[in-house]
């Protein structure tokens, strides 16, 4: 995991860039805000550590700079501020986190931890495709084109689990457990009976064949 530090006091940067260099992070640094700026809109980080008092550029200023350009990286704000006002500031300046000054190690590290937990779950794709056909998984509808497609909940979940592996041979095994969440009986027919019906919902009156069965191999979904 890469972090940005952005941090004008030396004592304080140090005793973060150990802790964390210790604890596997790779760890740039930049002492004031136009080079944490720069740093951030020129490198690809997983978390930026952002002082709030800096030289040349505030850390808010910073922010909303990261914010306004569209980068998404997740940000903990520290400062020796630490009333509400501020935490609030800091959060609607686009900070992720806050974390007042004088701090121990470990609750930073566990905000950090945090925020990349927090990313790994936003990155997860929530809408699907696979040539016209479309998965809406937050509003948890589907179409293939103009046409909409209602699917019972297994049916769904299926679908996902397909449209997640899209070009790929997916086997009886791999349905049993990620979807069905079952560790035996491979010789189970309730796979061929859902993937017949999905099928038909998805492919009956289309010139073009989406899910497709692999004999002895598995089922794939995909374009061509």
């Amino acid at each position: 995991m890469h972090l940005l530090i952005v941090e004008d006091d030396d004592e304080t940067e140090a005793y973060m860039r150990k802790g964390l260099s210790e604890a596997g992070y790779t760890v740039d640094h930049a002492s004031n805000g136009r080079d944490g700026l720069f740093l951030a809109t020129s490198g690809s980080f997983d978390v930026i550590i952002m002082d709030r008092m800096l030289p040349g550029l505030d850390g808010l200023a910073v922010v909303q700079a990261l914010r306004a350009a569209k980068i998404t990286t997740p940000v903990l704000i520290l400062s020796a501020l630490g009333q509400v006002d501020d935490r609030v500031k800091g959060l609607r300046a686009g900070g992720d986190d806050y974390l007042s000054k004088p701090f121990a190690f470990s609750e930073l590290h566990a905000r950090i931890e945090a925020l990349l937990r927090r990313r790994d779950v936003q990155s997860v794709e929530t809408k699907l495709t696979v040539g016209d056909l479309e998965l809406d998984l937050l509003a948890r509808k589907v179409r293939r084109g103009d046409k909409p497609i209602e699917l019972q909940p297994r049916e769904l979940r299926l679908l996902e689990y397909l449209m997640r592996h899209a070009g790929q041979v997916v086997t009886r095994t791999m349905l049993l457990e990620g979807v069905w969440d079952y560790h035996f009986d491979p010789q189970t027919n309730v796979i061929d009976v859902h993937i017949s019906r999905l099928r038909q919902k998805l492919d009956k009156g289309f010139d073009t064949q989406l899910l497709h069965t692999m004999r002895g191999a598995g089922y794939s979904i995909r374009a061509s």
